[in-house]
């Protein structure tokens, strides 16, 4: 499977800037409200170290490419249509935006931390970022409590056979990718009975909140970060105490956007994600005027920060890890170290087989750490950038 990351945020923000950036797709911008009105897919790329060179062998990826020992391993990022508050009870685009929500795996929230942008996607000058942090929040709050409210009260007419509350609950979010079991685990993290009529509307929307929390995990990407209004919000907001649940990363999509196409074109030599650059053609003063200027900032920030975003995303966040197939022998059928695969963190070597086919994983054996060439059973867990074979019957 290939992970998906969905890009939200309010009109005229930037979205589809960074969408394009990450992805050099070439979906419509405009600083504009509902720019975007159907969600946009492509393909981006985290980073890994590849494990090649430890083998004395050159890659050759099947997927996404390398660089200079750099894997970049391909993921999917949606660029999700414009919210506006109130979207949870159908205003602007909300209940589209909720679906095309709901098929990702984490999410990135672009904010316009210069405080250009106002709640409805217009131009301004003073907004807080911190408005538009918990819109979005409270929007899928809201959201998750409806649906909560629904698996409380099927639970409670059900009541006569006696069923257990996870496994309803667990009925009605099963949308939301999560368990009864895990479920019954955010109840009691958040020291609730698992009763649900115990639970009083403060309690309930606790709960919801926890669950949307743990399965729409999100980075903030602080967008604009190359004014200085952005800067001093951006200081201000994740010192504050209130934002420790979330993650953020400094970003100016317009600048990677800039730095790709100037790669595209050979007057450049950039890669994404590195704090430096060089410029390699000819190009007009202004141009070069507006290169130093990002040359400035991304050597302060260590980046753009779209790439930044995406690896908090997936490895952060997600907490996934990369796993290469491997061959213990160093004969390799296919070309040496063709795939690359992001997997939960705590991936074992037979979900590793399963990953790879179904059939595979059914005729599982077991597997060979290709660095150590030892013997692995199906309950190791993996680490990351781990090297694999695997011995199957079905092969």
């Amino acid at each position: 499977m290939s992970y998906r990351i969905g890009l939200v945020g309010k009109p005229s923000v930037g979205k589809s800037t960074f969408f394009n950036a990450a992805t050099m797709n070439d979906v419509p911008e405009g600083a504009y409200p509902f720019t975007t009105i159907d969600p946009s897919l492509g393909e981006a790329y985290v980073r890994t170290e590849c494990a090649a060179p430890e083998f004395d062998r050159t890659c050759q990826p099947s997927v996404g490419k390398c660089e200079d020992g750099t894997r970049f391993v391909p993921i999917k990022l949606v660029d999700i249509a414009g919210l506006v508050p109130g979207a949870h009870e159908g205003r602007g685009l909300g209940n589209q935006f909720l679906t095309d929500l709901n098929e990702t795996d984490a999410l990135i929230h672009v904010v316009d931390f210069s405080g250009q942008t106002d709640a409805e996607g217009e131009a301004t000058e003073g907004h807080d970022p911190r408005e538009d942090i918990e819109f979005l929040e409270d929007e899928l709050d809201a959201w998750y409590f409806d649906i909560l409210q629904k698996g409380i009260q099927r639970y409670e007419d059900k009541q006569l056979s006696d069923p257990d509350p996870e496994e309803i609950l667990g009925e009605q979010l099963s949308a939301f990718s999560i368990s009864p079991a895990a479920i019954k685990q955010t109840i009691l993290s958040i020291d609730l009975t698992v009763e649900p009529s115990d639970w009083d509307g403060e309690e309930q929307q606790l709960l919801a909140q926890e669950i949307r929390k743990r399965t729409k995990p999100m980075v903030i990407a602080a967008n604009k970060m190359d004014l200085p209004e952005a800067q001093e919000n951006y200081e201000e907001i994740t010192e504050d105490p209130a934002y420790d649940h979330l993650t953020f990363v400094p970003v100016s999509a317009h600048a990677e956007k800039a730095l790709k196409n100037g790669a595209e074109q050979d007057v450049l030599e950039y890669v994404p994600g590195d704090g430096e650059f060089e410029i390699t053609g000819d190009l007009p003063r202004e141009k070069k005027t507006g290169l130093e200027q990002i040359r400035e900032f991304a050597g302060e920030f260590d980046g753009t920060g779209v790439q930044q975003a995406l690896e908090a995303a997936v490895f952060d966040v997600l907490e996934l890890k990369a796993v290469f197939p491997g061959t213990a022998s160093g004969e390799w059928t296919n070309g040496p170290f063709r795939d690359c695969f992001l997997l939960p963190s705590d991936a074992t070597a037979e979900e590793f087989a399963y990953h790879l086919h179904t059939d595979i994983g059914e005729g599982f054996l077991h597997g060979i750490d290709c660095r150590s060439e030892r013997q692995v059973g199906a309950e190791t867990v993996l680490d990351d950038r781990a090297v694999i074979e695997v011995i199957s019957t079905n092969q």
